[in-house]
């Protein structure tokens, strides 16, 4: 089925259990009365030897990942800087016309939704653990190329470049981590990178408040922003291509017995068939499924707070009257916040093996941030509501990025349709960054009403379509037991018997 042959799981790791995950063994429902699945459920597998190894991949893939990952740490840094660069005088030192700024972080979002799904499927040919460093390295020295920008025209250019360079690396870090852990792991794992990409924000608050301090320099302090947060980058990423294992099979930090512990997880609760060849007319199978344009709908929902935030935090703090360095400095709790809460709802998440409910929450976290900044006239005299308004913002944009894109991952069985959606999903949610940034306009500063009044219509769509996808898939699944004659979960299920999705009648929807 073009995968590479796997050692058989040692006698040694074996012991009478279900195929649940490490953290919760799942106990059948009736699931016997399903020919054929019983005999691959009921595989015995040694939870301890689970649990060492989730924690060996958590020490030796999480942290390096975590730094690297898009929309993240240093990633977040190179795009984030441009809204601290700007209160810093960078659109004045380059001579920007008016709505030049909204017109550079707008091409950005453009070769990023082109290049998604070719880069990803090069991607998944040649391992993400070679092409994510690559990537990185790429975005780093476009960042450091910024510094030296001396017109307009010089860094819309390399913002286009940038676009390119980082058009694909999330979707593949999912990728990338469905083929080392079961479903019901996948999204507190999701979530520490979203948690550094808020930290990234507050460090880069946190960053430009020191270096605007610099006194005396030839340059703009503007450009060590970009200097530095670029070279860090770079450095890194030559660290990552030497670091991080291809796969679970040629890791060698792990041994024979775990490799087939390793292989054997992912058979039964992530991938039909493991390391499938990307195989184009098969990926575009997903297409047959309803659900899929319901999650595409809900990434462009949730692409408008998510981006409006990122790139506008510190022009809505500098609306509660602070100066430059203050205004930068004022991001750094909000963001730190909002990482907490993420992890939050995240872990319970995964708690819970429910995904839709916390979809909802984390759109109406955001909603209710922008609703009470956009019912405050005085702010002056409304500091501490105000400076609130701006946590609730963040407690919510990032979640349901996280669930959101566990939850089709969860759904998908087949490798090449997971890449295939997912390499289209999370660009169009960044794509949205052409609404959030087109309509926090200059004219609008400092309440920014439209802006406000246009999130929250987004934020308020989103949570209904989760809600009621997520109410479609409970009540799919009430059918297909019914006609079953059996009570079955989705995680009681091999998904190697699930490369078809919805098509196959033992297939059960992971809520």
């Amino acid at each position: 089925m073009g995968h590479t042959p796997q050692p058989s799981l040692d006698d040694t790791t074996k012991k009478t259990a279900t195929t649940g995950s490490a953290d919760e063994p799942d106990k059948l429902q009736g699931i016997a009365s399903v020919p054929g699945v019983v005999d691959e459920v009921t595989r015995v597998v040694d939870h301890k030897a689970e649990r060492r190894l989730c924690r060996r991949f958590d020490i030796r893939l999480l942290p390096i990942l975590a730094v690297m990952c898009k929309s993240h740490l240093f990633n977040a840094l190179d795009k984030g800087n441009l809204g601290n660069a700007k209160t810093d005088g960078m659109t004045e030192d380059l001579h920007f016309k008016e709505n030049q700024y909204n017109l550079l972080l707008s091409i950005f979002f453009v070769p990023f939704v082109i290049f998604a799904p070719p880069f990803s499927m090069l991607g998944k040919k040649f391992s993400p653990a070679r092409t994510l460093p690559v990537m990185m390295f790429s975005f780093g020295s476009f960042t450091l190329l910024s510094s030296a920008a001396n017109n307009f025209g010089g860094i819309f250019a390399l913002r286009w470049f940038l676009g390119m360079s980082e058009a694909a690396f999330f979707p593949l870090v999912i990728y990338y981590l469905t083929t080392f852990y079961r479903r019901g792991e996948l999204a507190r794992r999701l979530g520490i990178f979203y948690a550094a990409s808020n930290i990234a924000n507050a460090f880069s608050g946190l960053i430009a408040f020191g270096v605007f301090q610099i006194k005396g320099s030839s340059l703009p302090n503007w450009r060590y922003l970009f200097i530095i947060e670029g070279g860090v980058t770079v450095i890194f990423a030559v660290f990552a291509f030497f670091y991080l294992p291809r796969s679970a099979a040629e890791a060698t930090f792990l041994s024979e017995e775990e490799k087939a512990l390793a292989f054997h997880r992912i058979q039964v609760d992530s991938s039909a068939v493991v390391n499938e060849k990307f195989r184009l007319r098969e990926a575009l199978g997903i297409f047959k499924h309803f659900s899929t344009y319901v999650f595409l709908c809900i990434e462009i929902c949730l692409g408008v707070p998510l981006q409006g935030v990122a790139l506008f935090m510190p022009q809505i703090v500098a609306r509660l009257g602070y100066s430059t360095v203050k205004t930068n400095l004022y991001t750094v709790a909000p963001n730190v916040t909002g990482a907490v809460m993420l992890l939050i709802l995240a872990f319970s998440s995964d708690f819970a093996k429910l995904r839709s409910p916390f979809i909802v929450l984390g759109f109406l976290l955001t909603f209710c941030g922008f609703a009470i900044y956009a019912s405050i006239n005085d702010v002056q005299n409304n500091l501490q509501l105000a400076y609130f308004a701006t946590f609730m913002m963040t407690w919510g944009t990032s979640a349901p990025s996280v669930m959101l894109s566990t939850w089709y991952n969860n759904n998908i069985a087949h490798e090449g349709r997971r890449v295939l959606l997912t390499s289209i999903g999370v660009p169009l949610a960044n794509l949205m960054g052409l609404v959030g940034s087109n309509v926090f306009r200059e004219q609008d500063a400092p309440k920014y009403m439209p802006a406000l009044i246009t999130v929250m219509a987004f934020g308020a769509t989103g949570a209904c379509l989760a809600g009621l996808l997520g109410l479609y898939m409970w009540m799919d699944n009430k059918r297909r037991d019914r006609n079953e004659g059996v009570t079955i979960r989705a995680r009681d299920i091999p998904t190697e018997r699930m490369r078809d999705g919805p098509a196959s009648a033992e297939f059960r929807w992971f809520l």
